[in-house]
């Protein structure tokens, strides 16, 4: 079977930077809902498109193509009282924009002198970054599947 809108593909990837260093690799296999329903990054999912069980791919991505370009608006420094007091480097929270009620993740980067400094860029943002996968299983998705948007079961969602 082939990768089309609508299959539910398993796939083992490797992430490397532009010097080849191995940046993420996956430790279980991934599944996502194939057919635009941002469960992959675009550029990933076309290059994936109408590969089957055993096929590669390799695709390299500019930042704005991948995680975004670094935006150093989105490093915050804030007092420490704002936050509670297990706070330690490497703590990831949400917290929402009042003007546009959009969700924001942050990730706390620094504490000095009582200031916490966070950073709400993704951990990958600014690099370029090569892709590599290998499909290990394409299936039809179940109709309920597909009206959640993403896979069900095992290494998918669960409700």
């Amino acid at each position: 079977m082939q990768i089309t809108e609508n299959t539910a593909v398993s796939l083992n990837y490797t992430m490397f930077n532009v010097e080849g260093k191995i940046i993420d690799k996956n430790h279980e296999p991934i599944v996502y809902l194939h057919g635009g329903y941002d469960n992959i990054l675009p550029a990933v999912e076309v290059a994936l498109t109408g590969k089957s069980v055993g096929d590669s791919v390799s695709v390299t991505m500019a930042p704005e193509e991948a995680f975004g370009e670094f935006d150093p608006v989105m490093i915050r420094e804030e007092e420490i009282g704002l936050f509670p007091p297990d706070i330690e480097v490497g703590i990831m929270f949400e917290t929402r924009d009042p003007e546009t009620e959009e969700t924001l993740q942050f990730r706390v980067t620094a504490i000095d002198a009582g200031r916490v400094t966070v950073d709400g860029n993704h951990p990958l943002a600014g690099m370029t970054i090569r892709f590599e996968a290998t499909v290990l299983d394409v299936r039809a998705a179940t109709s309920e599947e597909i009206a959640h948007g993403h896979v069900h079961g095992e290494h998918g969602h669960e409700h």
